[in-house]
């Protein structure tokens, strides 16, 4: 007779056998070749159904716990899948996996996914865009009406650079909107600006190369090119951007932020983009234009993208629609240099062969129809207010206690607390959250901790109204 314990699992009694009787034998309670009870025997001592038991040792001959001659008798398998080892012993933390240097600096530099905010009523997060005045209607729209399509080739499989005819908008919009000289042939679409990062650094960079990053900088590159195994050259940002006379000599690539620095928010003058370019052409050295979010300027003209001054091939130029419509939909795209599409097409290929079709061609039709800049027009008027009631409200609460950088474009400001010193900025950020605000120290982003406490509020997702009581909130507790 043997105790099965049908207790410890839900579902069907079938099932619930079939786990009682694989828990002994994973457990070694049942050795190899122990024979079990007839199905008869079984099905009697448990007061079920003969069919019940049957259907169980079925599923454990089927997976290979058990052996047998015929129907109605089983053994317990010689050679049982799981080794007859208790669970507590089987418990035990197990040896470092034997993994490849690529994923071991990998893990180093990722560490645990970072924690989302909860229960906050007001949240300054960055990157965070305004998903609530998305016009859902319109995008559910040109969803169904592609998902309606019944073209064989629909279903399919795609090019590895993404959808011809939104690469094809792509282009076109960016020659209008940011002064982009390329074609169709020279867009990769990507899952998000980030696997563009990834990509890149796998195409240009091989372990001990050298990549030039600004500092402050954008974790969200960092961690790539060290996975890759590159070395980074940390170059200061001043009130010019990078400073480029600092520039490695010996550099494979740079990664620059220069219509709106990441997070400083300053702009790169032409003199050092020229002067960023003729290093690229003199060192052989690539250079990724990270153009975030440049869409939203609120003062003075638009400002051209630096790929539109490289005349010698030196510029991969990264855009992303995350900030501008919503993270989710995961579309990014790279605009390449003609001697990196065939690598880069490569590369991508090997990643996850091609991204998602449906929200490519939502996509398409969502610009060529002429919503995506109707759109844009709202979120940056949009944006545009917001950005003048946050740094109305910090100037009427603070004063001259703080210091406010960044507020000509984006969606992000910098501001520094004169009166708070470092050490304390925790304490301040602890009490704001207790008071339901969400703060972000501009830490994270240098490779040592600042001289000054310093936040970064992002403003795109939150109301007038909200900003407002937001930093009334936090002039208390400050």
């Amino acid at each position: 007779m043997l105790l099965l314990d049908l207790r410890k699992t839900d579902g069907p009694l079938y099932r619930r056998v079939y786990h009682a009787l694989k828990s002994m034998i994973r457990d070694g309670r049942l050795a190899p070749a122990a024979r079990l009870p007839s199905t008869r025997e079984l099905a009697a001592d448990l007061r079920v159904s003969r069919n019940t038991v049957m259907l169980a040792y079925e599923q454990l001959l089927a997976e290979g716990y058990v052996v047998s001659r015929n129907r109605a008798t089983a053994s317990v398998a010689s050679a049982s899948p799981v080794s007859a080892m208790p669970e507590s012993s089987r418990a035990k933390p197990a040896a470092p996996a034997p993994v490849s240097a690529y994923a071991r600096r990998l893990t180093g530099l990722l560490g645990a996914p970072p924690a989302r905010s909860t229960g906050l009523r007001y949240d300054f997060r960055y990157g965070e865009p305004s998903v609530d005045e998305f016009p859902r209607q319109i995008w559910r729209r040109l969803l169904a009406a592609r998902a309606r399509r019944t073209a064989r080739d629909a279903f399919g499989y795609a090019d590895p650079a993404g959808y011809e005819p939104l690469r094809a908008a792509l282009a076109e919009y960016l020659k209008r909107a940011r002064g982009v000289v390329c074609e169709a042939d020279q867009i990769v679409v990507t899952s998000g600006s980030q696997q563009g990062f990834d990509l890149a650094a796998r195409v240009l960079l091989d372990p001990g190369d050298v990549a030039v990053v600004e500092e402050p900088h954008y974790p969200g590159v960092t961690i790539p090119f060290e996975a890759a195994g590159a070395r980074l050259a940390y170059t200061p940002v001043d009130a010019g951007g990078l400073q480029t006379h600092r520039l490695h000599t010996r550099a494979r690539l740079a990664y620059v932020t220069p219509c709106h620095q990441f997070p400083t928010g300053v702009i790169m003058p032409l003199e050092r983009r020229l002067a960023l370019l003729a290093w690229a052409a003199r060192t052989d050295s690539w250079v990724i234009e990270d153009d975030y979010v440049s869409e939203f300027r609120y003062e003075g003209h638009p400002l051209e993208a630096l790929q539109s001054l490289d005349r010698d091939g030196r510029v991969i130029y990264v855009g992303t629609f995350s900030k501008t419509l919503f993270p989710a939909l995961r579309i990014g795209y790279l605009v390449l240099p003609r001697s990196l599409v065939p690598s880069f097409r490569a590369a991508k290929w090997a990643t996850d062969r091609f991204s998602a079709m449906l929200a490519q061609e939502a996509l398409t039709d969502f610009i060529t129809s002429g919503q995506f800049e109707r759109y844009l027009r709202r979120a940056g008027n949009r944006n545009a207010a917001r950005r003048r009631a946050l740094i109305g409200a910090l100037q009427q609460h603070f004063g001259d206690r703080v210091e406010i950088a960044g507020e000509n474009t984006g969606v992000h400001l910098v501001v520094w607390l004169n009166d708070v010193r470092p050490r304390d900025l925790p304490a301040v950020i602890a009490r704001a959250r207790a008071a339901g605000v969400g703060l972000y120290s501009v830490a994270p982003f240098h490779t040592s901790p600042p001289p000054r406490a310093g936040l970064l509020f992002g403003y795109a997702s939150m109301t007038e109204a909200a900003i407002r009581a937001a930093i009334r909130r936090v002039a208390e507790i400050v």
